[in-house]
């Protein structure tokens, strides 16, 4: 099933971010305005085809009903296998003292979220991650936005299954560490040195108990404040710091 970007303000950003675009259908009476003028510019400029169709089959693929006359079918992310991820966290750590990062998201639902997860895995240097292939956010427009372009530089893979994935990882030298605020233990006292899978879970639900329970550790963050919990973005980008720093 393709995926659309809708709108004419929407189909410039993902021009502007690089989304990789297969094509942009635009309605045979869409008015030539300074926005449809920009986005022909730069469709030229990146060699994507534009295709003039009948307003009513932007009316049929639109899933919002927001398109303004403008389409943009994005294509499909490339996504690797385990053993890919596995391969070159093998690569990294001969490289930098036997430390690796490999991220696994548990079922997060919002691909902005994802995008924001991705942009902070590499900046730290991780070397993959994993998310289920089912009831679960993927690579879309809105996350090569929030990923600030991250998303083209990190290695993702999709899994059937969340616990064989952390059964492989852990077969090949890993130690998974589930993020959660159910844990006892300050992620600063939690040992994060060398090849770690961290673990982060749903927006809502936080770390599935199935999942938690294949974790070798667990850590959170503390909270000194009023509000109980941080987006999972934060709480992510705390998290893949302090492996950082226990790794320097």
């Amino acid at each position: 099933m393709a995926d659309y970007v809708e709108g004419k303000r929407a189909v410039i950003e993902a021009l502007r971010t690089d989304v990789p675009l297969k094509k942009v259908l635009l309605a045979d009476n869409a008015k030539r305005d300074p926005l449809v003028e920009d986005i022909l510019r730069k469709t030229r400029q990146r060699d994507i085809p534009v295709i003039n169709v009948p307003k009513a089959e932007l009316d049929q693929k639109s899933a919002r009903g927001s398109h303004q006359g403008v389409l943009a079918e994005t294509r499909p992310f490339p996504y690797v296998g385990l053993g890919d991820i596995i391969g070159g966290a093998e690569a990294y750590a001969a490289e930098h003292g036997g430390r690796a990062l490999v991220v696994v998201c548990d079922h997060l639902t919002d691909a902005g979220n994802l995008g924001a997860v991705i942009r902070s895995a590499e900046a730290v240097g991780a070397c993959g991650l994993v998310i289920p292939n089912k009831r679960s956010a993927r690579v879309e427009a809105s996350t090569y936005k929030s990923s600030a372009g991250a998303v083209a530089h990190l290695p993702i893979a999709q899994t059937s299954n969340m616990v064989s994935a952390l059964e492989r990882f852990k077969k090949e030298g890993f130690w998974s560490c589930a993020a959660t605020e159910q844990s006892a233990n300050d992620l600063w006292d939690v040992n994060l040195k060398g090849r770690i899978a961290l673990v982060l879970g749903n927006e809502h639900e936080g770390v599935s108990h199935l999942v938690l329970e294949h974790c070798d550790m667990a850590g959170r963050l503390p909270m000194l404040g009023s509000v109980e919990s941080l987006n999972v973005a934060q709480a992510a980008t705390a998290c893949m710091y302090e492996w950082l720093r226990q790794n320097l």
